[in-house]
């Protein structure tokens, strides 16, 4: 299993999972044009994909997915309950209604039903073979039954969304600030290094912190979060980036 970050941030969030003969993308916050360009520079194409993930409908997740519908045969698995803030961008044929565990192919997926001001926002636990990935970005809060599910997999993806003195001392309206640090909001540094010590294991190889605001967070606060909590030394711990590729992470 390998993961691969395309974009992540307020301005658009993509992310390919390849799991030997099943290949999924992650949300299509970005052109159809910059997913196929790095589909191409990977040696991959569209025929090569089983289907999308969407994790939520806000904008900058799903604004090329319109595009993506109408050039491709893909299908996208939602819950049944996101499909109506998603119908202008997906025709009802082409989607897939899941339950909270699901397969496909022979890649096996729980939801993490996530606490954000959209409709049935969700997060994922990708599983195959020996292999795991958590996938969780916007959300106010991780109920604590999904973090008993989510502890001791080989490679977090999680949201890392604004450093807390930064968004409160920074230019946002004070509507805004109340937004994002309720619970149907964004993670903080602080609270997703609080998380990650209570979830990783032996197990665990890769953290990749998500979703970094560019106006209330900096990668050195996200990082310095992380390492107050003294996680083991042989974690690698990577930044997404917004408009950056990540590199392709063998999980």
């Amino acid at each position: 299993m390998k993961i691969k970050t395309i974009a992540s941030g307020s301005k658009g969030n993509c992310s390919i999972v390849l799991c030997k003969d099943t290949n999924l993308i992650i949300d299509m916050g970005i052109s159809f044009l910059t997913l196929k360009k790095t589909l191409e520079e990977n040696s991959l194409s569209f025929d090569d994909f089983s289907g999308i993930l969407v994790t939520h409908c806000h904008k900058d997740h799903t604004k090329g997915l319109a595009t993506l519908m109408s050039k491709t045969k893909l299908d996208v698995y939602i819950p049944e309950d996101m499909y109506d803030s998603l119908k202008e961008f997906v025709p009802y044929p082409k989607c897939k209604f899941i339950e909270d565990k699901f397969h496909i192919n022979d890649v096996e997926i729980e939801l993490i039903h996530t606490s954000h001001d959209a409709p049935s926002s969700v997060g994922y636990i990708i599983q195959q073979e020996n292999k795991s990935l958590v996938y969780v970005t916007d959300t106010g809060y991780i109920n604590r039954k999904y973090l008993e599910k989510m502890k001791d997999k080989n490679c977090y993806l999680i949201e890392s969304n604004h450093d807390e003195v930064m968004l409160m001392d920074g230019p946002y309206p004070r509507f805004l600030k109340e937004r994002v640090i309720s619970d149907s909001g964004h993670l903080s540094n602080r609270t997703t290094a609080g998380y990650l010590q209570k979830i990783i294991g032996k197990n665990t190889k890769t953290i990749i912190l998500a979703h970094l605001s560019e106006t209330n967070n900096i990668p050195e606060k996200a990082l310095e979060a992380i390492a107050e909590q003294e996680l083991p030394k042989n974690i690698q711990v990577l930044i997404a980036d917004q408009y950056k590729e990540g590199p392709m992470i063998e999980v």
